[in-house]
């Protein structure tokens, strides 16, 4: 199992400084989340950038909400950016709820499932190389993974199950609890076995976390509740789950892994990049290990 590390968005500027650092740690990805109507920085843009100041350590959304993109500009994009960054790129792809999100994008908020669904057909014949329909020809440049980057659905109903075993490659389950991670990564399973498909979805478990003193952990808290919105009844039991501990920390990783997690990623709300070699000792301990390994 590896573990990755989810990058702020408090300070874009730094986040060249967070992705370097994360490089010389054994974390394995470094991923950024989306909003629309919202401070953070356009994560495949970001995501670009840091391709270019590293080589090893892979890039992810976390979660794209790709309703909001136009089909075609987006395959586009995300092959350029799998390309370009040796195929080190992970869609992770949800569609939100927030509906200021979609009023500023011009998109129907009610739709964005069926629309998704629109989506995926059409990324994968664009990525297949074919051509985009009837009128449109194909859409270049070639992903460096053949038939696309590697897609991974979050969200908590069963469509998003449905939509791993047809789609996608993997599953990531945001600040779950143990227990209903457990039913998630079951369910995905089961879904992926009775779609036919080879092999076994990847699945990736996602905790809120931040380390340091007081002051820290309070902006930390903040911006994790500006993220979420205060009018959302979801929001205080996302902050009071925020991990503040080292302890608390790989006791998660021990737990995730136990469940059968391929990886877990840490999202930091702390923007200080000293968090990068504090989390790494967190999550890996002395040795370079995750939490839970023999």
């Amino acid at each position: 199992m590896s573990v990755g590390l989810g990058l702020p968005i408090g300070d874009p500027v730094q986040l060249l400084s967070w992705a370097r650092r994360a490089e010389a740690t054994p974390f394995r990805t470094v991923a950024l989340l989306d909003r629309l109507v919202f401070s953070n920085p356009e994560p495949l843009i970001t995501l670009a950038t840091l391709a270019g100041a590293t080589s090893r350590i892979r890039l992810q959304t976390e979660v794209l909400l790709a309703p909001l993109h136009r089909t075609a500009l987006l395959a586009k994009q995300a092959a350029t950016l799998d390309l370009l960054s040796g195929g080190r790129f992970t869609l992770g792809i949800g569609i939100g709820g927030r509906e200021d999100d979609y009023l500023a994008a011009g998109v129907d908020v009610r739709t964005r499932g069926r629309r998704l669904d629109t989506q995926m057909a059409d990324l994968r014949r664009v990525w297949s190389g074919a051509p985009l329909s009837a009128d449109v020809g194909p859409i270049g440049p070639a992903p460096a993974r053949p038939g696309g980057p590697e897609v991974l659905f979050g969200g908590f109903v069963p469509a998003v199950v449905e939509r791993v075993a047809r789609w996608g490659d993997g599953f990531l389950g945001a600040a779950l609890p143990p227990r209903h991670m457990d039913r998630m990564f079951r369910d995905v399973e089961a879904a992926w076995s009775l779609a036919g498909r080879t092999g076994r979805p990847r699945l990736l478990a996602q905790v809120n976390v931040a380390l340091g003193p007081e002051p820290v952990l309070a902006r930390a808290r903040e911006d994790l509740s500006a993220y979420y919105g205060p009018d959302n009844s979801y929001t205080e039991h996302i902050v009071n789950g925020l991990l503040t501990t080292p302890a608390r920390i790989r006791a998660a990783v021990a737990d995730y892994r136990a469940l059968g997690a391929d990886e877990v990623m840490l999202y930091c709300w702390a923007p200080d990049p000293d968090q990068v070699e504090r989390l790494a000792e967190a999550a890996f301990g002395a040795d370079g290990a995750p939490a839970g390994t023999d």
